[in-house]
């Protein structure tokens, strides 16, 4: 951990403030506090800074420090993501249950990704020129979806190494970029991309294709396109849940990434247990094999509920730019609302 940046002032909530002393930037993750909660930097005037703290903040107080990351509030994306559950600040939950037990306990960190070495297998050639998205190589995540590891937004020049076929862990170098300056830039096989801003797209296509639901009542009166959006209000009990799990098994997207945004945690139980127990129909594979789920139920802290949002579309747009049919869903974008009120 780094020395600290600031020393807490003001405490209302979520919200704390700080009187800075050393570099910080806007939009920043810090860690909050003696238990190093996970915060974030909404406002920077003059030296003091004011945190949205993702965490319960039930005995914290003014005097304790603020230490900084000097990164924005990043999700890490690569093999290793489909089939875990995750909190709304990425934090795995099988491997926080491990270390805090059932509640999880405040200030508890943990790798997203699995430290584990994967099977890389080179699709591009030493010498040719790459663009962002060029397939660099493969690794199979899952008997389901074949990760593909691209280069990244806004990195194009000369390939000037590629790592041959072998495992490899996340952090190991799998490929070197020379840009146009002369400079190498290393691609690992994790890469990070901060959540609040979106990934870049070549194109927009015209959402002409039809989502085949599974559902003939959907499919029929109130048909959605790839690439398009579609809302189910309604009130408690009607069964908005129970439609997004019928989306989420019957429908002929590829990747289901499916947020619990502040929904009850009994429903959510289900969901976590339900979902690794559910065949794919596609494949007859268990449907965790193509799914992501990040749970930030009504018992959770409230200020996670936002950034939950967007750490799933990152996640998402990130199986999107490797070519795969994403299905996004959240339950329910009224209590991200409620969030961001």
């Amino acid at each position: 951990m780094s020395e600290p940046v600031g020393v807490l002032t003001w405490i209302s909530g979520p919200v704390v403030r700080a009187r800075v002393h050393g570099p910080l930037g806007m939009l920043e993750q810090v860690w909050v506090g003696e238990a190093r909660l996970t915060g974030e930097v909404i406002a920077l005037e003059h030296d003091e800074a004011t945190v949205q703290v993702y965490e319960e903040t039930v005995g914290l107080r003014p005097g304790e420090p603020l230490y900084g990351s000097g990164q924005p509030l990043a999700a890490a994306l690569g093999p290793g993501l489909i089939g875990s559950i995750f909190d709304g600040i990425q934090r795995p939950l099988e491997v926080v249950r491990e270390r805090s037990g059932i509640f999880v306990r405040r200030g508890v960190q943990a790798d997203p990704l699995p430290q584990r070495r994967w099977r890389f297998t080179p699709r591009a050639r030493e010498g040719e020129r790459v663009t962002p998205g060029t397939v660099l190589g493969t690794v199979p995540e899952t008997p389901l979806i074949e990760h593909r590891v691209l280069v990244p937004p806004a990195l194009q020049g000369t390939l000037t190494y590629l790592a041959p076929e072998g495992e490899y862990g996340p952090d190991d170098t799998i490929a070197v970029v020379r840009d146009e300056r002369g400079r190498g830039h290393p691609v690992r096989l994790v890469q990070r991309w901060p959540v609040r801003e979106e990934r870049p797209v070549r194109e927009r296509l015209e959402p002409n294709v039809p989502l085949i639901t599974g559902q003939r009542v959907l499919d029929t009166f109130f048909p959605v396109a790839k690439g398009g959006t579609a809302a189910i209000p309604g009130p408690f009990g009607a069964g908005k849940t129970v439609t997004q799990h019928s989306l989420a098994k019957w429908s002929d997207a590829q990747v289901i990434v499916y947020v619990g945004c502040g929904e009850r945690g009994n429903e959510m139980a289900q969901v976590l247990e339900d979902f690794p127990r559910l065949t794919d129909p596609w494949s007859g594979h268990p449907l965790m094999e193509r799914t992501i789920l990040i749970a930030n139920t009504s018992n959770m802290p409230v200020a996670a509920r936002e950034a939950s949002i967007y750490t799933a579309i990152t996640i998402a747009e990130y199986y999107r730019d490797q070519g795969y049919h994403v299905a996004l869903m959240a339950d329910s974008t009224s209590r991200w609302a409620e969030a961001l009120r």
